[in-house]
Protein backbone atom coordinates (compact mmCIF):
# COMPACT_ATOMS: atom_id res chain seq x y z
CA UNK A 1 0.00 0.00 0.00
CA UNK A 2 1.35 3.53 -1.13
CA UNK A 3 1.11 6.34 1.39
CA UNK A 4 -1.31 9.21 0.43
CA UNK A 5 0.28 12.68 -0.60
CA UNK A 6 2.05 15.05 1.73
CA UNK A 7 -0.67 17.88 0.69
CA UNK A 8 -3.00 14.98 2.16
CA UNK A 9 -1.16 13.79 4.84
CA UNK A 10 -0.07 17.18 6.50
CA UNK A 11 -1.97 19.99 4.52
CA UNK A 12 0.04 22.72 6.58
CA UNK A 13 3.25 21.24 6.24
CA UNK A 14 2.48 21.09 2.44
CA UNK A 15 1.63 24.84 2.02
CA UNK A 16 4.52 25.86 4.16
CA UNK A 17 7.08 24.13 1.61
CA UNK A 18 5.07 25.49 -1.58
CA UNK A 19 6.14 29.17 -0.12
CA UNK A 20 9.68 28.49 0.57
CA UNK A 21 10.50 30.17 -2.87
CA UNK A 22 8.67 33.57 -1.45
CA UNK A 23 10.26 33.16 1.79
CA UNK A 24 13.73 33.27 0.09
CA UNK A 25 12.81 36.32 -2.09
CA UNK A 26 11.33 38.05 1.04
CA UNK A 27 14.15 37.51 3.04
CA UNK A 28 16.66 38.87 0.77
CA UNK A 29 14.30 42.06 0.37
CA UNK A 30 14.50 42.09 4.35
CA UNK A 31 17.99 42.07 4.28
CA UNK A 32 18.41 44.95 1.32
CA UNK A 33 16.59 47.06 3.24
CA UNK A 34 18.20 47.01 6.51
CA UNK A 35 21.19 47.81 4.36
CA UNK A 36 19.64 50.39 3.17
CA UNK A 37 18.52 51.84 7.12
CA UNK A 38 21.99 51.28 7.92
CA UNK A 39 23.30 53.74 5.33
CA UNK A 40 24.54 51.01 3.29
CA UNK A 41 21.81 52.20 0.51
CA UNK A 42 23.87 51.02 -2.80
CA UNK A 43 24.41 47.53 -1.61
CA UNK A 44 21.08 46.89 -0.06
CA UNK A 45 19.05 48.25 -3.76
CA UNK A 46 21.67 45.81 -5.51
CA UNK A 47 20.96 43.14 -2.69
CA UNK A 48 16.89 43.74 -3.50
CA UNK A 49 17.81 43.92 -6.98
CA UNK A 50 18.98 40.79 -7.36
CA UNK A 51 16.54 39.07 -4.93
CA UNK A 52 13.78 40.22 -7.41
CA UNK A 53 15.84 38.63 -10.44
CA UNK A 54 16.08 35.44 -8.42
CA UNK A 55 12.16 35.33 -7.68
CA UNK A 56 11.85 35.85 -11.86
CA UNK A 57 14.43 32.65 -12.28
CA UNK A 58 12.36 30.75 -9.40
CA UNK A 59 9.47 31.48 -11.09
CA UNK A 60 10.38 30.62 -14.72
CA UNK A 61 11.52 27.23 -13.73
CA UNK A 62 9.70 25.75 -10.67
CA UNK A 63 6.58 23.75 -11.31
CA UNK A 64 2.89 25.93 -10.32
CA UNK A 65 2.81 23.75 -7.81
CA UNK A 66 6.22 24.30 -6.34
CA UNK A 67 5.77 28.39 -6.65
CA UNK A 68 3.74 29.11 -4.35
CA UNK A 69 2.61 32.91 -4.36
CA UNK A 70 5.71 34.02 -6.57
CA UNK A 71 2.69 32.95 -9.06
CA UNK A 72 0.78 36.04 -9.36
CA UNK A 73 0.06 36.29 -13.60
CA UNK A 74 0.57 34.34 -16.66
CA UNK A 75 4.53 32.75 -16.33
CA UNK A 76 5.49 35.24 -18.48
CA UNK A 77 4.27 38.47 -17.09
CA UNK A 78 5.85 37.42 -13.78
CA UNK A 79 9.17 36.93 -14.69
CA UNK A 80 9.31 39.75 -17.30
CA UNK A 81 7.86 42.03 -14.69
CA UNK A 82 10.23 40.60 -11.90
CA UNK A 83 13.45 40.57 -13.98
CA UNK A 84 12.67 44.32 -15.10
CA UNK A 85 12.10 45.73 -11.87
CA UNK A 86 14.94 43.70 -10.93
CA UNK A 87 17.51 44.62 -13.08
CA UNK A 88 16.01 48.40 -13.15
CA UNK A 89 16.60 48.59 -9.15
CA UNK A 90 20.32 47.71 -9.37
CA UNK A 91 20.83 49.78 -13.14
CA UNK A 92 19.58 52.64 -10.81
CA UNK A 93 21.41 51.91 -7.76
CA UNK A 94 24.95 51.54 -9.63
CA UNK A 95 24.34 54.52 -12.14
CA UNK A 96 24.16 57.02 -9.06
CA UNK A 97 27.21 58.92 -8.43
CA UNK A 98 29.45 57.41 -5.14
CA UNK A 99 28.87 61.03 -3.89
CA UNK A 100 25.42 61.73 -5.12
CA UNK A 101 24.74 61.21 -1.01
CA UNK A 102 26.88 64.09 -0.10
CA UNK A 103 25.64 66.99 -1.64
CA UNK A 104 23.99 69.46 0.40
CA UNK A 105 20.26 70.21 -0.43
CA UNK A 106 20.32 73.68 -0.43
CA UNK A 107 23.46 76.06 -1.52
CA UNK A 108 25.08 78.37 1.05
CA UNK A 109 23.49 81.56 1.77
CA UNK A 110 25.31 84.60 0.86
CA UNK A 111 26.62 86.98 3.87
Amino acid sequence: MTRPPLHRRRPFLAGLLRQLPLLAVIVAVGVGLAMVAFEHWRRGLVVMGVALVVAAVLRLLLPVRRVGFLAVRSRPVDVVLLAGVGVAVVAVALAIPADAGTVPLLPPSPR
